[in-house]
């Protein structure tokens, strides 16, 4: 084992950005940031971290085939590891949210106990895992607004709306890439039921309601706001709109289109923020 490989299971990178994400939710709730979000930070990059952790624990067989270079496939970190360091990282996370309101601290178990679902059984349950990595997703949101209270968490649901559909169509493609190493680990994904063709309909028909879903802040922020997220819709439907002639995995890794559809979220939070700020 090496400890660079403890470093890179954590995905750290993945991790700090949901951290910093939770920081920008509470932003764009109050229009404002105070000293004591930093705790968000490191509660949002803990769990995170945790949950890519137990991820690649469950997933270690089929990262053999479909991420070899991956911590426990290539042996730089063990799977029983693995497991204890997942359990530190997800008690860590829990201990700081007693820091935090208590509505905080309810989401964060509720997060935690999903991504340990999710790792060990929804994954391999078509479009079901898919809706629980949407709804961490957009937990963020509704966890940066419950810092402040409920008033702001109900303040964040239509983003986290938003954030839910982008990242179901970002999801399905993934697994319609994954498709060998899913079959071979005995997975149950959508486009393995149904083929990658459909798959990538279904992929943009969710991308067409986020962006449907993305006009409803213009009720309070404007046509200014209306302009930016716009040129991001249009963004990521492209990136969907790509992968519909794709009949493989490689036809779909080719488009880059997840990668794509993930930039084009980062570029909405920031769209989000801006509009908080300044409209």
């Amino acid at each position: 084992m090496r400890a660079s490989g403890f470093f890179t299971i954590t995905r750290p990178a993945n991790a700090a950005v949901s951290g910093v994400t939770a920081i920008i939710a509470y932003l764009i709730a109050t229009g404002t940031v105070i000293p004591s979000t930093i705790l968000l930070l490191v509660i949002v990059t803990l769990i995170t971290a945790a949950g890519n952790v137990i991820n690649d624990y469950y997933d270690a067989d089929i990262d053999r085939i479909n991420r070899p270079e991956r911590p426990i496939p290539s042996g730089s970190v063990t799977p029983g590891a693995a497991w204890y360091f997942a359990v530190t990282l997800f008690l860590a996370g829990i201990l700081a949210a007693l820091f935090a309101p208590p509505l905080c601290l309810l989401i964060v178990v509720i997060n935690s106990l999903v991504l340990v679902m999710y790792a060990a059984k929804l994954k391999s349950m078509p479009v079901v895992g898919n809706a629980a990595v949407a709804y961490l997703a957009a937990s963020i949101f509704l966890f940066g607004g419950a810092f402040a209270g409920w008033d702001f968490l109900v303040l964040m649901i239509p983003l986290a709306a938003i954030t839910f559909l982008a990242t179901m169509v970002r999801e399905i493609l993934k697994d319609a890439e994954d498709v060998e190493g899913d079959a071979a680990g005995g997975a149950d994904t959508l486009p393995i039921r149904i083929g990658i063709r459909r798959t990538t309909r279904i992929a943009l028909a969710f991308a067409l309601l986020a962006a449907i879903a993305s006009i409803v802040p213009v009720l309070w922020w404007g046509l200014w706001y209306l302009a930016g997220i716009a040129i991001v819709d249009i963004f990521i439907l492209v990136a969907a709109v790509r992968t519909l002639p794709c009949e493989t995995p490689e036809n779909i890794r080719k488009t880059r289109s997840t990668s794509l559809i993930k930039a084009g979220m980062f570029a909405a939070i920031m769209v989000f923020a801006l509009s908080a700020l300044f409209l």
